[in-house]
């Protein structure tokens, strides 16, 4: 089974350039049991299948699907879509990847690190700030929900 492990965090003050892809994305299921989502990325889709987390980490597929048809599929999400610019990090043996919500979620910036064992060591940069990984407020599938402009 393909496994995602993952830790995300708020971030505070200015991050380093990378490279970066500009995102949107919608979900055609938020069903907690299993989520599924359609994402463009720049020219790309990707259709990706989650299971439930258990702690930080969940059953993970993703596919490669035409761009049309990524496209057409984003009509049938629930819940609004998700708009971000990815950043590329390298920092120590690992690339975090902070994005910049637009849209309904502007003004949230959140950095992920895939990890390869949930006890494996990381080292933090200075521009990471609270750890949310176990907030589910600030999943992708709960932002198409609950945006954070309403959050107040």
């Amino acid at each position: 089974m393909a496994v995602e492990i993952e830790r995300k965090f708020l971030v505070k003050g200015t991050f380093p350039a990378g490279e970066t892809c500009q995102m949107v994305q919608g979900y055609l299921s938020l069903d907690p049991e299993r989520t599924v989502r359609i994402r463009i990325e720049e020219d790309k889709g990707v259709l990706a299948i989650k299971g439930r987390s258990q702690g930080i980490s969940r059953a993970e597929y993703e596919y490669d699907v035409p761009l049309a048809e990524a496209e057409e599929l984003l009509k049938l999400c629930l819940g609004s879509l998700v708009r971000k610019t990815r950043h590329y990090i390298p920092h120590g043996d690992h690339t975090w990847e902070v994005d910049v919500f637009q849209g309904d979620n502007e003004g949230l910036v959140s950095a992920e690190i895939e990890l390869s064992a949930e006890d494996e060591s990381f080292e933090l940069p200075e521009w990471i700030g609270q750890e949310v990984s176990e907030d589910r407020r600030y999943s992708n599938a709960a932002l198409s929900r609950s945006p954070f402009k309403d959050w107040a």
